[in-house]
């Protein structure tokens, strides 16, 4: 898994499975080859964990809130999506929360989000992709098994129906539903995935039809909390986010992965009701929450990587691959290096 077959080029033909922002950014550069590239996602579009929920009233981001940049060639693509506005500086005022009391928390990192929402990053990385003559996308189109034909790799859906033949596969998808896929192909790919285990995050979310209570000493335009509690450990007000001030009060409430997992298979609305009571032991004592307009909570199985990993991307000579950030470190820098790097080993671009 160190060495790929020859480097690919525009007579070549690539799937890509999973349209988060490891895929695209995998997608992008093998697309810069001239290499056909055909992306597949089961969700009804691109995202992954940079997806939002939209909502009558407000939109909410239930994956990542917030990124940093510490590479400088990530760093240049943030530069090119913020010059295209689907990017901008966020937060600015963040907090440290605990029933003790709230502290101001400034870690010298400047952050980003999504403008109007987070997924509007990843639509338009796919819009860039799609409007490429050798570029194609398919969404709601889940991927069960490969099938390795004389000339390619053959990829079938949940229904039977099929695409391809494809010279290379890319896989983005999370460790263990790439596991499935490449388990009857490769041992080595599949420990790999069986190693890449991550674990799961409950994301509640809540639509207020006021403001949340004021906080003696904290900015009342505040804009996100991280805290400390054994069921919480981020609030995000997302009306306070780039291009989202005409909504109401709307947050999302991040659990910690061990109370994740221990309420797994709790009904969503149960997990929203803890995480609200969980915000408001963080408040003062006196304080209520304003009426709320609309709640829900989301399960992601698959949230973060257990562990790091020492490899940023894996391949076979057989022409399957995988990235996503489970190969690094779960930020979404991580997600974009990982797949990017791949993307540039693949064409035999030094990285």
């Amino acid at each position: 898994m160190t060495t790929p077959q020859a480097p690919l080029s525009a007579n070549h033909s690539v799937a890509v499975i999973g349209a988060g922002i490891s895929g695209l950014a995998c997608a992008k550069v093998l697309a810069s080859s001239g290499a056909r590239i055909t992306l597949f996602d089961k969700a009804r579009g691109p995202g992954g964990r940079m997806s939002s929920k939209r909502r009558p009233s407000a939109t909410l981001d239930l994956g990542a809130q917030a990124f940093s940049v510490r590479d400088e060639g990530f760093q240049r693509a943030v530069d090119q999506w913020r010059s295209v506005g689907c990017a901008a500086a966020w937060p600015t005022r963040t907090y440290q929360a605990s029933s003790n009391g709230w502290q101001r928390l400034n870690d010298g990192q400047m952050r980003y989000a999504g403008m109007p929402r987070m997924s509007a990053i990843t639509r338009h990385l796919a819009d860039e992709l799609t409007a490429l003559a050798n570029v194609a996308l398919y969404v709601s189109t889940p991927i069960a098994s490969l099938e390795r034909m004389p000339n390619g790799w053959q990829l079938v859906e949940v229904n039977g129906a099929t695409h391809g033949p494809f010279d290379r596969v890319v896989i983005s998808a999370p460790p263990p539903q790439a596991q499935q896929l490449v388990a009857p192909w490769s041992a080595d790919l599949a420990a790999a995935c069986e190693a890449r285990k991550p674990r799961p995050c409950w994301a509640a979310w809540a639509i207020f039809d006021g403001p949340l209570p004021a906080i003696n000493g904290v900015d009342p335009g505040w804009q996100m909390a991280r805290v400390a509690h054994p069921a919480l450990r981020l609030v995000s007000r997302n009306h306070t986010k780039p291009a989202r001030s005409a909504q109401p009060e709307s947050i999302s409430l991040l659990a910690q992965l061990d109370w994740s997992e221990a309420h797994l298979e709790q009904p969503s609305q149960a997990v929203a009701e803890q995480l609200l009571a969980a915000l408001t032991s963080i408040l003062p004592p006196a304080a209520t929450l304003p009426s709320i307009i609309d709640m829900g909570a989301h399960r992601w199985r698959y949230a973060e990587p257990a562990m790091p990993c020492d490899r940023e991307y894996l391949y076979s000579q057989d022409g399957l691959a995988l990235c996503g950030d489970s190969f690094r470190n779960g930020r979404v820098e991580d997600a974009w290096l990982s797949g990017h790097r791949l993307g540039e080993a693949l064409i035999g671009r030094s990285v």
